[in-house]
């Protein structure tokens, strides 16, 4: 059950670091308040998790799943580049998340 709290904890990083985009440097109420929700959200749900997993890797499973979501929702969202070479590099993300899943207990 902890693996599930991580990938929650870690749609919700994805979730408030795309909301910072839309809060406008906090100037925008509901933006603003739905992403304080996320983080709180996301560092909760980090806490159940890592009352089972190891820190190293519940930590870069989380800011993994952040870090390569947030990019994807970028391109989606806003346009941002869609070239192989990034490409590339989210995959190798996304491939260490698998991988540190693949070795944990």
């Amino acid at each position: 059950m902890a693996w599930v709290y991580l990938v929650i904890a870690g749609l919700f990083e994805m979730g408030w670091a795309v909301g910072l985009k839309y809060t406008q440097g906090f100037t925008k109420f509901w933006p603003s308040v739905g992403t304080v929700a996320a983080m709180a959200a996301s560092f909760i749900f980090l806490s159940v998790a890592l009352k089972t997993l190891p820190i190293g890797t519940a930590y870069a499973v989380w800011t993994g799943i952040g870090a390569a979501g947030t990019a994807i929702t970028g391109m989606i969202l806003f346009g941002e580049s869609h070239a192989w070479l990034r490409l590339l590099c989210l995959t190798l993300i996304v491939s260490g998340i698998v991988g540190l899943k693949l070795v944990s207990e």
